[in-house]
């Protein structure tokens, strides 16, 4: 059962998902990039404001705390968690471990725990993996999907071991509302995801797997991140609810109201900062003057496998495509195409199997 039986919940929860905090001095400068790293605190304390003024339980961190697992920014937000007036629970993202060891800039792998045990972690697992309690009878486990080979290249699964943990740990929490928390996407919530070179990469590895065991303990919600889109994902009774980044447009947050049979999801974006104005049209036109060699790199690839010639004089008509994936519940038709083309970027759109329109990105709610 997902309900504990007899018990009216009533739970608010928030999301903010990839912050990749940057304290000004480990701000990355490079012009091709699309993360917004320089308003990764003004934003965060924009949201912190807002969290403040609600009555919510807890707040979930779904990894890529800091911009590059930076001791400094590690430290920083740690210490900023702690101020804030209810319980926070994170786990690490590809960002926050770029290496198994750390040096004198980066934390390793090791290393996570000692700054975020007071954010879950006070019973952590060798593989940075915890459970607790959230709420009477709601229970949050966190996996850590970030690992590394013998050649030390950093990997995007989970390794047996925590296999092993997490059927021991559901078994034991039969009954009870329990809520998974993972930066890797475990269901696609792109066409081809787990197959295509620019989306495979965020997918976990091992995707299939982990949905079983969340299929056989009645696991309805998992919270992901990595992707920097608004997306909910549904297959079979699962949902993936993705969450886009802060730090990149639409620079989005969640509300969630578990209410006895129902989770209710409410999204905000930030739309300006001190000092900056319009901060969504300013991020928007960002990604859109970064996005040709994206679309360059989607056009050539398989399965479209255009000629570069060809790709560039598609790409320009294309240079909304990814501000609109990431901000949810967006269709598309670009008729200036061939119908080929346009076909294929359709399936991208919020639809259904049938190809019906959704809009479940940003504000929905789930029934149990």
């Amino acid at each position: 059962m997902l309900v504990v039986m007899g018990k009216i919940m009533d739970i608010r929860f928030g999301i903010i998902s990839d912050l990749h905090i940057a304290l000004p001095e480990t701000v990355d400068k490079g012009d091709k990039r699309f993360h917004l790293t320089q308003f990764s605190i003004p934003a965060l304390e924009v949201v912190i404001q807002q969290l403040n003024n609600i009555n919510i339980d807890f707040l979930l961190l779904p990894g890529d705390l800091t911009q590059d697992g930076e001791r400094v920014n590690h430290r920083w937000l740690s210490q900023r968690l702690k101020e804030l007036p209810y319980p926070v629970y994170v786990i690490p993202g590809n960002h926050d471990l770029p290496r198994k060891e750390g040096d004198e800039k980066a934390i390793g792998f090791g290393e996570f725990v000692e700054y975020y045990r007071d954010f879950g972690y006070n019973n952590a697992t060798d593989t940075l993996d915890y459970t607790c309690e959230v709420a009477k009878g709601v229970h949050l486990v966190g996996l850590n999907s970030t690992h590394f080979d013998d050649s030390g290249n950093q990997l995007g699964c989970l390794v047996e071991s925590q296999f092993v943990w997490l059927e021991e740990t559901l078994s034991r929490l039969t009954g009870k509302m329990v809520l998974v928390m993972i930066h890797h996407n475990v269901l696609e919530h792109l066409p081809g995801q787990a197959t295509h070179v620019l989306g495979r990469r965020y997918m976990l590895e091992n995707a299939s797997r982990l949905v079983s065991v969340l299929r056989k303990y009645g696991v309805r919600f998992v919270f992901t991140g990595h992707l920097h889109i608004q997306d909910i994902a549904e297959e079979a009774g699962l949902y993936d609810i993705t969450t886009g980044s802060l730090i990149t447009y639409p620079h989005p947050y969640r509300i969630l109201h578990l209410e006895d049979k129902q989770l209710k999801i409410n999204s905000y974006k930030i739309t300006h900062l001190p000092g900056v104005g319009d901060f969504a049209d300013f991020s928007q036109r960002w990604m859109r003057e970064r996005s040709f060699s994206f679309m360059m790199t989607l056009l050539t690839s398989s399965p479209l496998n255009l000629p570069v010639e060809q790709a560039k004089m598609y790409a320009p008509i294309l240079r909304d495509f990814w501000t609109d994936i990431a901000h949810g519940d967006k269709q598309f038709d670009f008729p200036q195409l061939p119908s080929h083309l346009n076909c294929y970027f359709k399936k991208f759109g919020a639809v259904d199997a049938e190809g019906k329109p959704l809009c479940w990105d940003n504000n929905t709610t789930l029934f149990l």
